[in-house]
C-alpha cells in the first residue's frame, strides 16, 4: 500500500497538478490585489461607486453589517470581479504563450540515403586514382 501511494505521488501529472494549484493560489493574490487596488478604484472614479452591493437590495437589515440581507448588486459585483480576474488571466496566459513560441528551429538536414553516400565514396575513390 505504501509503494502504491509512493507511485501515485511520484506520477508526473500529480506533481504538475500540485505545482499548478500552488501557483494558482499565489497568482490569485496578485489578481485580487490588482482588482481591489487598481481596477475597482478606477471603476469607482468612473461610475461613482466601487461596487454594486447596495443596488437592488431586499430583505431585513443585518445588524452586524448594516446592509440588507439580500442583494442582487452583490451578485453583480462578484460577477464583475470574476470577469476582471478572467480577463487578467487571459492576458497573462496570452503573454506566456507568446513567450513560449520561439522561432522554430531550423530542421537538421536529412541524412543522405546510403546509396548516395556509397556513390559519393566511389566517385571520390575514382578521383584519387586519376
Amino acid at each position: 500500500m505504501i509503494a502504491e501511494f509512493k507511485e501515485f505521488i511520484n506520477r508526473g501529472s500529480f506533481v504538475e497538478l500540485a505545482v499548478g494549484f500552488v501557483m494558482g493560489i499565489a497568482f490569485q493574490s496578485v489578481i485580487s490585489a490588482l482588482t481591489e487596488r487598481v481596477i475597482t478604484p478606477a471603476i469607482a472614479m468612473a461610475f461613482g461607486q466601487p461596487d454594486f452591493d447596495a443596488l437592488l437590495t431586499f430583505g431585513a437589515i443585518d445588524p452586524e453589517t448594516g446592509m440588507a440581507v439580500g442583494s442582487v448588486g452583490a451578485v453583480l459585483t462578484a460577477l464583475l470581479n470574476f470577469l476582471l480576474v478572467a480577463l487578467a488571466l487571459f492576458f497573462v496566459v496570452k503573454g506566456y504563450n507568446r513567450l513560449q513560441r520561439a522561432e522554430p528551429d531550423e530542421p537538421e538536414p536529412e541524412a543522405d540515403p546510403e546509396d548516395v553516400v556509397l556513390l559519393r565514396e566511389i566517385r571520390d575513390a575514382l578521383r584519387e586514382q586519376t
